[in-house]
């Protein structure tokens, strides 16, 4: 255990990624669309939302199921005029065999950062481990971003409560606690 003092310490901003408000770092990547190899770039999707995340790798336990859940639900984002995209730091042959062995395929593009340069930049990677947190965010048509989630990668996401903060996001009003579409906002 070293003791340091205040002045040895310097804050690296860089490290932590972006936050809410701020435009969301573009990235070109390679992804399986359908069960084929094509890049995705995020600037392609400018005057669309989009929900991005993130998840810890391929052929592991709660990832399917989250990955499985936002293709059954892909047309509920597309009614809302969302596009999904997801990934992790494995590689699109990765993402081809468990798509084909275990996933079957995806309404959405599977992305691959084997760089870790976009999980890093949106803040989600972990260093230690080299793989990314279960980080979601969601970016208005302007490109900024306006909801991030960041967890353990024990827990899987709810697809329901990103409907729900999409929706709530796209109002453009105040809306309560508990909020679901049809409600009034404040």
């Amino acid at each position: 255990m070293h003791n340091h003092d205040h002045d040895d310490f310097e804050f690296d901003y860089e490290f932590f990624g972006v936050q809410v408000g701020q435009q969301a770092p573009d990235f070109e990547l390679e992804a399986v669309v359908g069960k084929e190899f094509k890049n995705v770039k995020l600037s392609d999707y400018k005057g669309k939302w989009v929900v991005l995340y993130f998840y810890p790798l391929d052929f592991t336990f709660v990832c399917p199921t989250e990955i499985r859940s936002f293709s059954e639900r892909y047309n509920d984002f597309v009614d809302a005029g969302a596009v999904v995209l997801g990934g992790s730091v494995d590689s699109k042959f990765s993402h081809l065999a468990w798509i084909n062995q275990e996933l079957g395929e995806l309404k959405y593009p599977l992305f691959s950062d084997m760089t870790k340069d976009v999980s890093r930049a949106y803040g989600v990677l972990q260093e230690e481990s080299g793989v990314a947190l279960r980080g979601l965010f969601i970016i208005n048509p302007e490109g900024v971003i306006q909801y991030q989630l960041v967890h353990d990668l024990s827990v899987g996401r709810s697809v329901d409560e990103t409907l729900r903060v999409l929706r709530a996001l796209q109002t453009g009003e105040n809306c309560p606690v508990n909020w679901k579409p049809g409600d009034p906002t404040l």
